[in-house]
């Protein structure tokens, strides 16, 4: 670790150690309970997810057929998310209420088939914008309230510039 002085103003100045983390981002999509659990299996037959994890709360009710779900990890691609179950009274959960609205950005080699396969799991298709350069972009709604936008893997811009120059 190295060590550093830092000063704040006119604050006085501490030597404060540096410390490195690596860190990986996973957005968390809270749903309705007991809707997590459907939602995983949208995800997997609509666009592929892969279960990699499953975590679930402990029995609330002797009445209850199915745990809610606390979290599933879902990998998509290189990517990964989590889906949970909103209870409202647990106290530990770090919101306050299920919100929609959230945007997915999936890029894949085939857009018509990826939303055609979303479309069959019970997505909705919302339309099919052209972006220009032959690019085309779809917007898909899922059961969830969630939205979609499928379009074509990004070329490395360092490629276009060499295809562009040999051109």
């Amino acid at each position: 670790m190295a060590e550093e002085i830092v000063k704040n103003g006119d604050a006085v100045e501490e030597v404060v150690k540096e410390v490195k983390l690596s860190a990986t981002v996973k957005p968390r999509l809270y749903l309705e309970a007991p809707k997590a659990n459907d939602a995983v299996q949208f995800f997997k037959a609509a666009f592929g997810a892969e279960e990699v994890n499953r975590v679930v709360y402990p029995k609330r009710k002797a009445d209850q057929e199915f745990p809610l779900l606390l979290s599933a990890e879902l990998k998509l691609g290189s990517s990964a998310f989590l889906v949970s179950d909103f209870v409202a009274d647990d106290s530990a959960c770090p919101v306050k209420a299920v919100t929609t609205g959230f945007v997915f950005s999936m890029e894949t080699e085939d857009v018509d088939a990826a939303v055609e396969k979303a479309v069959k799991a019970g997505a909705t298709s919302e339309g099919v914008t052209e972006l220009g350069c032959g690019t085309r972009m779809a917007k898909v709604q899922d059961p969830y309230g969630n939205t979609w936008l499928v379009s074509p893997f990004a070329a490395p811009a360092a490629k276009e510039s060499t295809e562009a120059a040999e051109a």
